[in-house]
């Protein structure tokens, strides 16, 4: 709806990863870097971490565009918590090897692949997503693989991506061997306060946005303040922003605007209790006298009435919402 009201040739906050609208964000650029690193030293492993919706899966979409296709077989896997056999059964399945029979099986065909591939000067590069999730001796697989060899070259590099807590698993006594051959390890944080700025800027103007909408600075600060900064959360909060804006006609998008939309979002995703507790016990717990006959802060008679406020634009902004929304309906109606 947004697409047509503000002229984009295509959305620019979609969920899921596309390499075209990638953002150098100094993180990202840094990850970039350990990845070229890495592929450089033509073996063991490389590691990267960031939280959900942090910009893994695209930052290694990136990566695999710049690759030369007629040098590097890529397998890319998805991963959950599966035993040691069965991860081989995948890597063989993603390298295009026969994965039925037995283990010894499995891997003959996969070390075959891999000899096949160096004899025309074919490099295998396995991509590992949501690799939290694996056991350590899933893991062992891994690194027993990144054994392969000929003419004393590996014939196989893996990257690793996933949660935090595949940092954490790593770094278990009983994976030392394979922390030897990890040769570069990132982890993503959220974008700076200008960065998210800019990334929003960025994705807008990919899609063909000539200054309207108008975001306010203070809007985009919201944004941050309420994304942390994780493309995936600045996506989704923007999107709604945008539709809510389009059904407005709102050529400016602002602070209350964007804040009234996180609040929403909120609700939605915790079945309409705000994480932790609701907000008036909340704020009785903040501001509860001290003592019986207690007056209660002019700051918090200020909060207090700022969030009726809030409460009651969301509200008003909700009803002229449903209302376009009917209007629209009721022309498509009308139409058929």
């Amino acid at each position: 709806m947004y697409l047509d009201y503000y002229g984009f040739t295509a959305h620019p906050f979609l969920m899921t990863p596309d390499a075209r609208l990638f953002f150098a964000s100094s993180v990202h650029a840094r990850a970039h870097a350990h990845l070229v690193y890495g592929l450089a030293q033509r073996e063991g492993f490389v590691i990267i971490t960031g939280e959900v919706g942090a910009g893994k899966t695209t930052l290694v979409e990136r990566l695999c565009d710049e690759l030369d296709p007629t040098s590097f077989t890529v397998a890319r896997i998805m991963t959950s918590q599966v035993a040691g056999d069965d991860l081989l059964r995948l890597v063989a399945d993603a390298f295009g090897v026969a994965s039925d029979g037995t283990k010894a099986a499995v891997l003959r065909g996969i070390m075959d692949a891999l000899r096949a591939g160096e004899s025309v000067g074919r490099r295998h590069l396995l991509i590992v997503d949501e690799a939290q999730g694996l056991p350590p001796s899933a893991l062992e697989e891994l690194r027993m693989l990144s054994n392969v060899t000929e003419d004393g070259r590996a014939l196989l590099q893996t990257i690793l991506l996933g949660q935090p807590q595949l940092r954490r698993t790593i770094a278990s006594p009983d994976l030392d061997q394979l922390r030897q051959r990890v040769l570069a390890s990132y982890h993503l944080g959220g974008l700076s306060k200008d960065e998210t700025h800019a990334y929003v800027e960025h994705r807008m103007r990919a899609v063909g946005w000539s200054g309207t909408p108008q975001w306010e600075p203070a809007a985009l600060d919201l944004v941050h303040r309420f994304s942390s900064g994780i493309p995936r959360r600045i996506n989704r909060l923007c999107a709604r922003v945008l539709l809510g804006g389009a059904l407005e006609h709102a050529q400016t998008l602002t602070a209350p605007m964007v804040e009234i939309t996180a609040r929403e979002l909120e609700e939605d995703l915790t079945g309409g209790q705000p994480a932790g507790r609701a907000p008036l016990r909340e704020f009785a717990a903040q501001h509860q006298p001290a003592h019986e006959g207690g007056t209660v802060p002019a700051s918090a008679i200020a909060d207090l009435a700022r969030r009726i406020e809030m409460l009651e634009i969301q509200a008003a902004r909700r009803e002229r919402l449903f209302n376009r929304l009917m209007d629209l309906f009721s022309g498509l109606e009308g139409r058929r």
